[in-house]
């Protein structure tokens, strides 16, 4: 029985992360006989999991059957964290909003109610889509802060006393819930969904409150030791005596991040600059002030626009840092920072062609997210459907152990 519910989790990742299979793209993918993986698909389509959705181009012979997710038939509950403010979404297998995105405001720094706040408005959202919970697989969600997913814990956020966030949240929410740092997130669906698909070697830099980073490595997401891989806020490249929130100074973070452009937006204004941001702002909340610099942009203000220049410029910097320790072949500028398009291309290149080893910099390609804002909440969606598959995996081992275990003890007790 697990073996079978292990391929029939496995297929419906692969279905998710691909749109149509064939029967014979689903056996290249899952490494399984064409018989057998048309007894997976047999039992989906029975299921109501998937459905015949036309046929592929012709390769000479007759043209296969193509199958995709059934669109009402399974969702996810999607959530994506910053140190601010929170989105949740029940989603669909084709990363399809089915709720509008709730938004709020959650500060997670000396909030010791924000787990409590969190499961409320999650609860909301499942009430608000009259969807059975039943057809709720489970709950993806990134949050900053060191995570370590396996565990179910944020050493630095989300306090929950005796329990792990994913035990207290599965346990409120009635179905399994899996957690992990939001800029690994954000990397995991740049390369399922976005512009580092099918890449082996990319890095994303989340640009938000502060810088994250998610790894690409051998063509699998790479997450460090225990999950806290890609701290890329707290390299420590500045001389300006700034304290950063980790404690250090200097780090990438006290010059690059949204929330220093914020400031330095508003001491702009203070001195005189002319710009279209007004002169009430800043309006005290983060969200806002930051839409109003990329409203601004698109204006093409250029106070605003110089501000980020000298923004990418500085993180160009870091990351020819990277670029050197990691060779990469592509670079990818997301998340919330990514809305303001592709004006960092410009002056993050120009920190990469002055502070990198042309050799290396050359063979290193930089692009602005396609899923800009989104693609947090996407990967929480890709992260329930890997882990779906990974217990089954884990299940396997421990019921082939056992198996194995029990014919040994059969043997010797026949000696």
């Amino acid at each position: 029985m697990v073996k079978r519910d292990y391929y029939k989790t496995l297929a419906l990742r692969e279905f998710y992360f691909s749109g149509k299979l064939s029967s014979t793209d689903l056996s290249e993918r899952i490494g399984k006989s064409i018989p057998h993986v048309m007894k997976v698909i047999d039992e989906l389509v029975t299921g109501g999991f998937i459905l015949e959705s036309g046929y592929a181009p012709s390769s000479g012979g007759r043209r296969p059957v193509t199958y995709a997710m059934k669109q009402d038939a399974i969702y996810v509950l999607s959530v994506a964290m910053d140190q601010m403010v929170t989105r949740i979404a029940l989603m669909d297998l084709q990363n399809n909003t089915v709720t509008p995105v709730k938004k709020f405001e959650l500060p997670l720094t000396d909030n010791p109610a924000a787990i409590i706040q969190l499961k409320e408005k999650m609860s909301e959202v499942i009430s608000a889509s009259g969807i059975d919970k039943k057809k709720i697989i489970g709950a993806g969600i990134g949050m900053p802060g060191f995570v370590d997913a396996k565990k179910g814990i944020n050493y630095s956020f989300l306090n929950t006393e005796n329990k792990t966030i994913r035990e207290y949240l599965a346990q409120e929410l009635g179905f399994p819930v899996y957690i992990d740092n939001d800029s690994s997130l954000i990397a995991l669906a740049e390369f399922r969904f976005g512009v580092a698909r099918q890449k082996k070697h990319a890095l994303v830099v989340n640009i938000g409150w502060g810088i994250g980073l998610g790894m690409i490595l051998n063509g699998g997401l790479f997450r460090g030791h225990n999950g806290f891989a890609g701290e890329f806020s707290h390299i420590p490249i500045f001389n300006n005596n700034k304290l950063c929130s980790c404690g250090k100074s200097g780090c990438l973070e006290t010059e690059a991040s949204l929330q220093v452009v914020i400031e330095k937006a508003a001491q702009g204004l203070r001195s005189g600059r002319p710009s279209t941001l007004g002169s009430d702002y800043p309006s005290g909340h983060l969200e806002a002030d930051w839409d109003a610099i990329v409203a601004a942009v698109h204006k093409g203000d250029r106070f605003v626009i110089e501000l980020l220049s000298q923004t990418g410029y500085d993180i160009g910097k870091a990351v020819a840092i990277l670029i050197h320790l990691m060779n990469p072949e592509l670079v990818v500028l997301s998340g919330r920072g990514a809305l303001a398009g592709r004006l960092w291309e410009a002056s993050v290149q120009q920190a990469l062609n002055e502070h990198s080893i042309p050799r290396l910099a050359a063979n290193t390609t930089l692009a602005i997210s396609t899923l800009g804002y989104q693609a947090e909440l996407i990967g929480a969606v890709a992260l329930v459907m890997e882990s779906k598959v990974r217990e089954y995996e884990i299940k396997s081992k421990s019921v082939n152990a056992k198996a194995f275990i029990d014919e040994q003890n059969g043997l010797v007790g026949m000696q």
